[in-house]
């Protein structure tokens, strides 16, 4: 019984936080900067689902450097990419991961979110949306370097709206590069999690 009361309730959870929450961004939404209308896709993916994901080593908002190793035989990982600090989607994204901790946690998932801007900018944009449960990591210098060895750093020089799952073993299990104007569908990487569970 216990066990199907913890599905339902990250059902419900999902449901919630793919209706609405993200619309998180109000308290700040005088300061968002909107780009316009974006060319969905403009680069070309570098890694293989399969194949083992790229380690890296970067500066968090909080002052810690994170690796993606450190995580290699304890967590699943899930890496966020989004193209800019103070822009509409991004500004309603991340704050929606907050209300879906329940998701990660089931299935043994941490989250990095990652863009190209500076430690400053982050730590003001990121403070805006309360306190984000997950590591905040910039990506500025030398720029855009992780983006560009996954292949998701765009010809503008900002990062792609994408989604990658490494799995315990640094096995990348999942990619997915969204439209830049849209926020990704919570319940695909949902879905995309439990299948780390059935193998």
């Amino acid at each position: 019984m216990k066990k199907y009361s913890k599905i339902f309730f990250a059902f419900f959870v999902l449901f919630f936080v793919s209706s609405y929450a993200f619309g998180l961004s109000d308290a700040f939404k005088k300061n968002i900067y909107n780009p316009g209308e974006l060319k969905p896709i403009d680069s070309k993916l570098n890694v293989k689902v399969g194949e083992k994901a790229p380690d890296f080593t970067l500066p968090s908002i909080s002052g810690e450097k994170i690796s993606l190793s450190q995580f290699k035989g304890k967590n699943n990982v899930v890496i966020s990419f989004v193209p800019a600090a103070w822009t509409p989607v991004c500004s309603d994204q991340w704050p929606g991961y907050n209300l879906a901790k329940v998701i990660f946690d089931k299935n043994g998932a941490v989250l990095l979110g990652i863009t190209v801007d500076n430690i400053p900018t982050l730590f003001a944009w990121t403070n805006q949306m309360g306190d984000l449960w997950f590591s905040v990591l910039s990506d500025f210098w030398p720029h855009g370097n992780v983006s560009k060895m996954f292949g998701v750093l765009r010809s503008d020089g900002v990062a792609e709206r994408a989604l990658f799952i490494i799995d315990k073993k640094g096995v990348l299990r999942y990619a997915h590069v969204s439209d830049i104007n849209k926020r990704p569908d919570l319940k695909d990487l949902a879905t995309e999690l439990e299948k780390l569970n059935k193998n």
